[in-house]
């Protein structure tokens, strides 16, 4: 609470409201790791992120990096149980009435910045400015104490091993590798994924964040094997 001690609040635009309301609804279903509270909390970094870039001084990047994080999961090909989910983004901004180049921008955000696009190959030419703090955002909430608590909410709601000495993490994947989880660990993703994100920050501020969050899970992963060694 402290750190809005002071800081005018302002009425949210409608548009923000129900963006709220579609998040809440379309992701109902979806297991604790990646619903609804994952997308207010990278809505949340995303707005802390861009106050720390130059984008703070531009309302419409602020409402740009707003909608783009609160919507990015919509759809997510993890949790996708209708093809038509794929268009619900998309759809919701035609009947708000947001301008094309707003609705691409948030669209381009939404469509490149997960990991499965970076190890693709997806290149960053013409990347909107607002990309990066939505992007390190959405990173940061997959890395820490947060990161750790979703990463084993997600194994265990695919009944996925928790770790198998025998099972070594992938190495050079692809994207269709990446994809294909099977016969993976929980504690694999860590080595696949997790801890290369700190790498792949894109702004200043994001690669601060992450230097925490990165040092508190290769602790948590040392104990982790000494436990389940029965060294400790």
């Amino acid at each position: 609470m402290g750190e809005h001690v002071g800081r005018e609040t302002l009425p949210k635009p409608d548009i923000l409201l129900k963006a709220e309301e579609l998040v809440k609804s379309a992701m109902e279903g979806n297991d604790a790791s990646h619903d609804a509270a994952h997308a207010f909390r990278v809505r949340d970094l995303a707005l802390s992120l861009a106050r720390e870039e130059p984008l703070s001084a531009s309302p419409h990047s602020m409402l740009i990096v707003e909608l783009a994080a609160l919507l990015h999961d919509i759809g997510d090909y993890k949790y996708i149980r209708d093809p038509s989910e794929g268009k619900t983004v998309e759809n919701f901004l035609v009947e708000e009435g947001v301008d094309e180049n707003t609705k691409t921008s948030i669209l381009s955000i939404i469509k490149g910045m997960g990991f499965k696009e970076e190890i693709g190959g997806l290149t960053e030419s013409n990347r909107c400015p607002e990309f990066g703090v939505v992007q390190d955002a959405d990173r940061l909430d997959a890395i820490g104490a947060i990161g750790i608590a979703r990463c084993f909410t997600f194994g265990g709601s695919r009944n996925r091993v928790l770790h198998d000495p025998q099972i070594k993490p992938r190495s050079d994947l692809s994207k269709d590798k990446y994809m294909n989880k099977d016969e993976q660990t929980t504690v694999n993703h860590f080595h696949e994924k997790l801890l290369k994100l700190k790498k792949l920050m894109k702004t200043k501020a994001g690669q601060r964040r992450a230097e925490r969050r990165h040092k508190f899970m290769e602790e948590f992963l040392e104990e982790f094997y000494e436990e389940w060694d029965g060294r400790a």
